[in-house]
């Protein structure tokens, strides 16, 4: 490779962390450089060219009509590239790079301190970053080389493969002394007479709390004092609620060391309705990265 070519390919890396990250300001921390550099560099892609691929303003960055044609055919190959030169610096035994998750709050929390610690102990020479966002997230553009999400989350055209538990439940719980004071319901439908601390989406919609006992389902639109961000703030509701503010509805491992020490009083048990549990998944490509498929493999064999 020539020297101009060697700029070129350097440049259009550049072009596509930038564009990718949303901010110079990003893409130099990512890139171990300075933004005003970056800036220089881009400028002289888009000189070569003759075509503009950012559009700069004082609060965003975005890719024109021409730099998103550019990424769409670029971003394929950097990343076969990226593999590449990864893959020929691993031996049979230790793989090593970076792996990049995006995974949803309570994923971060229940399930990956139970999986990542054993896995890092395991392959150190592999970093692992951890992104915590919640609602439905293209990971490509995100910058991340695999996502966590279940069912309902998960993007078209990836490989999935589960992650932690098989199934899961969310919980109906409330404080002893509120319960003494408001009593315990027997059936999901006495919930509406109750105080009911609720969670809020990322798309601004509440979350409905669901329940089954055999043939019968019911669904509940939860109305208290309280409405929190679900995932990001949901410890907030648990303290309202170990506090006697009113009933939450969660899921059952964020609960349990509150049901164990008695602080909340579990409720519905019966009616609890579990679902399958989330899935990683990643690109259908040829090349899986060192990183990410030893942390495939990783969670195989702890499922196992």
């Amino acid at each position: 490779m020539n020297k101009r070519a060697g700029e070129e390919l350097n440049a259009l890396k550049i072009f596509a962390t930038v564009a990718s990250s949303g901010g110079f300001r990003e893409a130099a921390r990512l890139l171990h450089a300075s933004p005003s550099g970056l800036s220089d560099a881009v400028r002289r892609l888009e000189s070569r060219l003759g075509v503009r691929l950012l559009n700069r303003t004082t609060r965003s960055i975005s890719p024109t009509e021409q730099g998103k044609r550019l990424l769409e055919h670029a971003l394929p190959a950097l990343e076969e590239l990226d593999n590449a030169l990864q893959a020929a610096a691993v031996s049979a035994d230790r793989p090593v790079g970076n792996l990049r998750l995006n995974v949803p709050v309570n994923v971060a929390r229940l399930i990956l301190p139970d999986i990542l610690p054993r896995f890092l102990q395991a392959y150190p020479e592999i970093n692992v970053e951890i992104v915590g966002q919640s609602g439905l997230v293209d990971i490509l553009a995100a910058g991340c080389d695999a996502g966590i999400r279940y069912d309902e989350g998960l993007e078209q055209d990836m490989i999935a493969t589960r992650i932690g538990p098989r199934e899961q439940r969310f919980a109906t719980a409330a404080s002893p002394d509120y319960l003494n004071r408001h009593g315990r319901p027997e059936h999901p439908d006495e919930l509406l007479k109750l105080d009911c601390l609720a969670g809020r989406f990322s798309k601004g919609n509440i979350e409905l709390w669901e329940y089954q006992r055999g043939e019968e389902y019911c669904r509940i639109e939860p109305r208290g004092p309280l409405i929190y961000s679900a995932g990001g703030a949901a410890d907030l509701g648990v303290a309202a609620a170990i506090s006697g503010l009113g009933v939450i509805y969660l899921f059952e491992e964020w609960l349990r060391p509150h049901l164990d020490s008695g602080a909340l009083e579990p409720i519905l048990e019966p009616w609890w309705l579990p679902f399958p549990g989330p899935y990683l998944y990643y690109p259908g490509r040829k090349l899986v990265p060192p990183a990410l498929r030893a942390f495939i493999d990783f969670i195989k064999v702890d499922s196992q």
